[in-house]
């Protein structure tokens, strides 16, 4: 994520992306879910995906929307616009706190007392002189626990988040393997985590999103780990066509499904990972031979590796190979 450190200067003063704007209109989008999102975790076979992804993509939903409302502004007021939607050197939730949306929580995510944890964040920077909303005051208090409930510890104290142990970092973001020590730790995640959000208790004044277009679809409410790990690419962007899953690729999707089903404890999903040892893509191989290693006997696993395991280093497979028989 070597982005967000470039041109820190420009994240600072929004004057120094566009040295004309004079005010920047924050606007929240509530994409509230209609279950307990984290009641899938409790169902190993099936994949855990965050609230904000089973729907179409909020970049495309959202931007339309601000768009619109942009020119409507523009033919009352007059004046220049941009619009932005977690997109270019923007601090969303910075503006929104001091806009008076929410504010930035101890899981560093915006928090609203009107709908809990779950908004998407869009800026309207315009030229115009619009007088300032009064900013929204911190209450968090003495609450930790979307702190505690991290399962990899990513948060090294309030207001502080470490995306090398981010859940919703290494599944969508991290291009590798995954570090094995954290592999455990990720469960049935396979596209972002929502606990920390999920907790929060100013939840109970929360409401289910109206807009139809961010609600989940039926197909990603909790998918089945057997059905996923079959996909190919063709098959994955199907899938997955209109949504922000499809932005992280086939492979690295494979990947995690692979870290879930390691996780599962079910040995009826082995044979779905040791049809992958065969795959085109290291990283799906590398993550297939760790899932066997959590559900097979050792006298198995070496019988696979006697016809699977590559002889030279293959792109981090051979040493997944010899961390598992070890």
């Amino acid at each position: 994520m070597e982005w967000m450190a470039a041109r820190p200067e420009r994240r600072i003063d929004p004057r120094l992306m566009w040295p004309e704007v004079r005010s920047v209109i924050m606007l929240g989008v509530n994409y509230g879910p209609d279950r307990d999102p984290m009641a899938v975790l409790r169902t190993p076979d099936r994949g855990a995906i965050s609230v904000y992804a089973r729907g179409d993509d909020y970049h495309d939903v959202i931007k339309k929307r601000l768009k619109r409302l942009a020119r409507w502004l523009t033919a009352q007021a007059g004046g220049d616009v941009k619009v932005f939607v977690d997109t270019a050197a923007v601090m969303e939730k910075p503006l929104a706190a001091t806009a008076g949306i929410g504010w930035q929580g101890k899981h560093t995510n915006l928090v609203s007392r009107r709908f809990g944890s779950w908004l998407f964040l869009g800026a309207i920077f315009t030229t115009l002189e619009l007088p300032p909303d009064p900013a929204e005051a911190d209450h968090c208090g003495t609450c930790r626990t979307c702190l505690d409930v991290c399962p990899t510890a990513a948060f090294p104290a309030p207001y502080r988040l470490d995306a090398r142990r981010c859940i919703s970092y290494l599944t969508i973001e991290h291009k590798g393997a995954i570090p094995r020590a954290l592999r455990p730790q990720i469960g049935n995640r396979i596209y972002g985590c929502d606990d920390c959000l999920a907790v929060c208790p100013w939840n109970k004044y929360a409401r289910q999103g109206r807009e139809t277009k961010l609600a989940a679809r039926a197909a990603l409410q909790a998918p089945a780990l057997a059905d996923l790990a079959g996909l190919d690419d063709p098959g994955f962007r199907r899938l997955f066509a209109g949504t922000a899953i499809k932005r992280t690729g086939r492979d690295r999707f494979l990947r995690n499904v692979l870290i879930a089903i390691g996780n599962s404890a079910d040995p009826g999903l082995a044979i779905h990972a040791e049809r992958l040892l065969a795959d085109p893509a290291p990283l799906v191989r590398g993550s297939a031979v760790w899932a066997l290693s959590r559900l097979m006997p050792l006298v198995a696993l070496a019988a696979l590796a006697a016809r699977h395991r590559p002889a030279e280093p293959d792109a981090g497979v051979r040493e997944e190979w010899d961390c598992a028989l070890a």
